[in-house]
């Protein structure tokens, strides 16, 4: 499990760049370059992370069930997945 402080700071760079994305594409939409840079460093949407829903982990994040390849084969396994079945041949 993650830490709760590394996910509150996702928490908040996901509301930044909530925030500022109008006026991110504005700026970015007249080629401002210089108004692009005195927006927060978090305004930018590569600084989020995407993490697992459970756990919290980064690494081995599968985007398509928004958890971790770890998180994934416990419920897969376990049947929490509708549709996702163990292959065998």
């Amino acid at each position: 499990m993650a830490k709760k402080s590394w996910l509150e700071r996702n928490k908040k760079k996901a509301d930044t760049v909530k925030k500022y994305a109008a006026l991110r594409a504005e700026l970015k939409a007249k080629k401002d370059y210089a108004g692009l840079s005195k927006l927060p460093k978090n305004a930018s949407p590569v600084r989020v992370i995407n993490r697992c829903a459970f756990t919290g982990r980064r690494h081995g994040y599968l985007r398509k069930f928004n958890c971790s390849r770890l998180t994934f084969r416990e419920a897969a396994l376990n049947g929490l997945i509708p549709g996702v079945t163990k292959a065998s041949w």
